[in-house]
């Protein structure tokens, strides 16, 4: 209690201290957010934390987790990014630019390699894979110039070409970006692997 007229005197003298006090003091009664489920058993609850990818909006336009999620081509990249552990960190403000593998690019990797991917083990490396095809900012079409090197979020640089006035990120062609609320998707047939 004594520390506290001391806080409140003090805070008087000093109004910036004011400030950061009546912060502390707001923020350490704020609860941590969470989705409260009902269970059927009637009275008893289940409370279970809730990330960015949980947040609902029926309202503004889908991030990219969300337009990815609907989108029945992306589903092996879905997967991998749940693999991964990345659904909140890709629907998180962004701005990313992704660059998305289809079902079919995931089908071209030889027999076996995505399951071993996916295996808890080999997190790391589903990680860095994905890290490859995800650039933090929006990489705009009419920016973008035959030669540029990008730094993606690991792995290294993607590297763009133009030929025929169409884009290719690492010899594999992007389609027209597809706008989310957090950045860009760019579709592309294959799977970007770091060091090739």
């Amino acid at each position: 209690m004594l520390l506290l007229l001391k806080l409140k005197v003090n805070a008087m003298k000093h109004p910036f201290l004011g400030l950061i006090i009546a912060s502390l003091i707001f923020f350490a009664g704020c609860k941590e957010n969470k989705d409260t489920t009902a269970v059927a058993s009637g009275s008893e609850q289940t409370t279970q934390g809730v990330g960015q990818s949980g947040v609902k909006d029926d309202i503004s336009k889908p991030n990219i987790v969300q337009t990815a999620v609907s989108n029945e081509n992306f589903s092996t990249l879905v997967k991998a990014v749940q693999a991964a552990g990345l659904v909140d960190a890709l629907s998180n403000a962004g701005p990313f630019t992704v660059f998305a593998p289809t079902n079919a690019a995931f089908d071209k990797l030889p027999k076996g390699t995505l399951d071993d991917l996916l295996k808890p083990e080999n997190k790391g490396k589903l990680v860095d894979i994905l890290g490859y095809h995800t650039y933090v900012g929006v990489l705009k079409p009419d920016l973008m110039q035959d030669g540029q090197e990008f730094d993606m979020v690991a792995s290294g640089k993607v590297k763009i070409t133009e030929k025929d006035g169409k884009l290719f990120v690492n010899n594999s062609e992007m389609s027209d970006p597809i706008q989310t609320t957090n950045g860009v998707i760019y579709v592309i047939n294959d799977v970007l692997l770091p060091n090739q």
